[in-house]
C-alpha cells in the first residue's frame, strides 16, 4: 500500500513498520477511511519533519490543520520507557509550524508535502485562519520537559496545540465501543419521568464530577456518531466554555452559558425515597451530545489544579434517556435533532435517510453494495461508501467541483438535498463513483510528464468525464438508468483513459487562458481549483 505513493521498497521492513504506525495514527485518531488516511501521508525526504497532513473543512473563516510526526522504537522492549525525541523530532517540527503557515516563506519539501501545504498556503492567503494541532506519536512517553520548554519559547498562543500519541491511546480510542458502566452524583433536586418504554432524567452536575467520569472513561463515552474531540484550539465554542471556567468569577454562571450533556444508556437506578443529591447507577453510558464539552472540561480543570476556587458552583445540565434494546434508529434522531448545530459527522446520522435506503436496495440490483454507514472493512470495487458517493455526485452531476473537497462536512448538512434530490437513482450514483475514483487514482499516482494541476483538479476532470460519456451514450442525466446501467459502465470502462487525457487537456487551454504563459504556482493552483475560477474558463473555452 506504502510503496507507490511514498517510493518505500517492500524489502525494508523497518521503514514500513515505522510509516504503518503513523498510518494507523492518522487513521485512529482522525477516523478516517484507508484511503482517506493514505492520502494525508508525507513521509520521504524532503518531508520538513512531517510524517502525515490532514486539513479540515473550513468554517467561520478557520480551519483545522493537523500535523503529525512519528517516532516509531523497533526495540519493543526499550519504547515503553523512551520519551519522545527532541533534537530529531520536536526541535524539527518547531520550525515547521512556524514556516509552512506563512505563504512567502520559501522552503524545500517533496511534492506530497508541497501538495498540502500549498493548499494551506492558499487558504491563507484566501483570508482564512488556520488552527494548528501537532501530534507527536510513538510507541513511548511524551516528550520531556526540556522539549516541553523550547514549545513554550516559541510562544505559539492558543492557535497552536501539541499532543502526544502513543499505543496506549490508540487502543483507548478504538475500545470506544465497549459499554460503559459508571456513575453520575447529581446536585440538588432532578426529574424523572416515564413514557413510551423510555426513562429520562433530567438533573445538574458539577463540572467536577463531569470530569471524573471523562478520566475514567475516555473516548470510551463518545457515541460513534459525534467526531472525536479535536482540541480547544479550532472550535471557538470549546475556547470559549475553557475561558468561562479559568474566569473565577464566571464559574458560577457555567451552567446558564452551556447547552448541556445529552446521555443515552441501558438502564439507571438511583434512591428514589432520597429527595435530593442523588447517586445514579448507570449501565451502557454513551454520550451523544456534549462529548466536546465534557472534555474541555476535564482538560480545563486538569489545567486548574490548585486555583480552582469556585468550581464547586459551577455546573452543567445533564439529560440522561433510559432508551429500550433495538432502539438505534431513536439514537441516531435524538443525535441529529441534538448535534444538528455542531461540527459532527452527519452522514451516519443520515444513514436511515428514506433516499438512502432506497439507493442501497437499488445499487444491490446491479451488483453494487452501498454502505449508508461508515464501515472498518476495506471497501472492494464493488463497494460504495456514501460518503464517496456524495462527493462524486457533486463533482459529476451537479458540476460543483470546488465544493467537493472543502466542504465535505456540508455533504450531508446544507448539501445534502441538493446532492441526493429526488431524481437521483443508482445508476447514476455508481457511474459517477466509478469516474471519480478513476480520476481520483490518477491524482495519487500521476502519469509521468503530468502537468502540475493534477493535483488538486481530480474533481473537476472526473466532472469533465462524466460530461464526455454523456455525449457518447448520446443521452442527457435523466435517462441515465438501470436500462442503460450496463452500456454506460461499458462505455466508460473502454474509454477511461481517452476521457482522462482529453479532460486534462481541456483543463490546460482554461489555465493557459487564465495565466497565459506565465509560470503558476502550486499555491495559485490550489486556490484555482478550489474557489471554482477555473470553471468560468472551461465555459468559456466550450462556448
Amino acid at each position: 500500500m506504502f510503496e507507490s505513493r511514498l517510493k518505500i521498497k517492500p524489502s525494508d521492513e523497518t521503514k514500513q513498520r515505522s510509516v504503518a504506525f503513523v498510518f494507523l495514527v492518522v487513521k485512529t485518531v482522525m477516523d478516517l477511511p484507508d484511503h482517506e488516511a493514505l492520502d494525508c501521508l508525507t513521509e520521504g525526504g524532503g518531508d520538513f519533519g512531517v510524517d502525515a497532513i490532514h486539513i479540515g473543512d473550513v468554517e467561520d473563516g478557520e480551519f483545522v490543520v493537523t500535523l503529525f510526526q512519528g517516532k516509531y522504537s523497533h526495540n519493543l522492549e526499550k519504547a515503553p520507557t523512551k520519551n519522545f525525541p527532541d533534537t530529531e523530532g520536536v526541535s524539527r517540527v518547531i520550525p515547521t509550524v512556524r514556516y509552512l503557515f506563512d505563504p512567502d516563506a520559501a522552503i524545500p519539501m517533496n511534492d506530497l508535502v508541497r501538495i498540502q501545504v500549498e493548499e494551506i498556503r492558499s487558504l491563507v492567503r484566501d483570508g482564512h485562519i488556520p488552527q494548528v494541532r501537532v501530534i507527536m506519536c510513538s510507541n513511548g512517553l511524551p516528550w520531556s520537559q526540556e522539549a516541553q520548554a523550547r514549545i513554550d519559547l516559541e510562544a505559539f498562543g492558543s492557535r497552536v496545540a501539541w499532543e502526544h500519541v502513543n499505543h496506549d491511546t490508540l487502543i483507548g480510542i478504538l475500545q470506544s465501543s465497549k459499554p460503559v458502566n459508571d456513575m453520575l452524583r447529581l446536585t440538588g433536586e432532578a426529574i424523572v419521568e416515564s413514557f413510551d418504554y423510555c426513562r429520562v432524567l433530567v438533573g445538574k452536575v458539577l463540572v467536577r464530577e463531569i470530569a471524573g467520569v471523562f478520566a475514567r472513561n475516555g473516548d470510551r463515552l463518545l457515541e460513534r456518531n459525534v467526531r472525536r474531540f479535536l482540541g480547544l484550539q479550532g472550535n471557538r465554542v470549546n475556547q470559549a466554555i475553557r475561558d468561562t471556567l479559568l474566569a473565577e468569577s464566571e464559574r458560577p454562571n457555567f451552567y446558564f452559558y452551556n447547552n448541556g450533556i445529552t446521555l443515552i444508556c441501558d438502564k439507571f437506578g438511583y434512591n428514589g425515597l432520597q429527595k435530593s443529591n442523588w447517586t445514579v447507577q448507570i449501565e451502557g453510558l454513551q454520550i451523544i451530545n456534549g462529548g466536546q464539552t465534557c472534555k474541555t472540561i476535564q482538560t480545563t480543570l486538569a489545567a486548574l489544579a490548585g486555583t480552582d476556587t469556585g468550581l464547586e458552583k459551577a455546573f452543567v445540565l445533564v439529560r440522561l434517556y433510559e432508551l429500550p434494546g433495538g432502539s438505534e434508529d431513536l439514537v441516531r434522531s435524538i443525535t441529529y435533532a441534538t448535534n444538528s448545530q455542531n461540527p459532527v459527522d452527519l452522514r451516519d446520522l443520515r444513514s436511515n435517510d428514506s433516499k438512502q435506503k432506497s439507493l442501497e436496495m437499488a445499487m444491490r440490483d446491479l451488483g453494487f453494495h452501498y454502505h449508508r454507514n461508515r464501515s472498518e472493512a476495506s471497501l472492494k470495487i464493488e463497494d460504495i461508501s456514501s460518503a464517496t458517493a456524495a462527493e462524486a455526485v457533486l463533482s459529476i452531476w451537479r458540476e460543483r467541483p470546488h465544493q467537493s473537497k472543502f466542504y465535505g462536512r456540508e455533504h450531508f448538512g446544507k448539501l445534502y438535498k441538493d446532492i441526493f434530490t429526488d431524481d437521483l437513482n443508482a445508476a447514476q450514483t455508481i457511474i459517477a463513483t466509478l469516474l471519480f475514483r478513476f480520476a481520483e487514482n490518477k491524482r495519487r499516482r500521476p502519469p509521468e510528464g503530468s502537468p502540475a494541476f493534477i493535483a488538486y483538479a481530480s474533481a473537476l476532470l472526473a466532472m469533465l468525464m462524466g460530461r464526455y460519456l454523456l455525449q457518447d451514450l448520446g443521452i442527457t442525466l435523466t435517462k441515465l438508468d438501470h436500462t442503460n446501467f450496463a452500456a454506460a459502465r461499458s462505455k466508460f470502462e473502454q474509454n477511461d483513459e481517452l476521457y482522462f487525457q482529453r479532460a486534462v487537456a481541456e483543463v490546460a487551454v482554461a489555465v493557459k487562458q487564465l495565466y497565459g504563459d506565465h509560470d503558476v504556482s502550486w499555491q495559485r493552483l490550489a486556490a484555482t481549483f478550489r474557489r471554482g475560477d477555473i470553471l468560468e474558463e472551461l465555459d468559456k473555452v466550450n462556448a
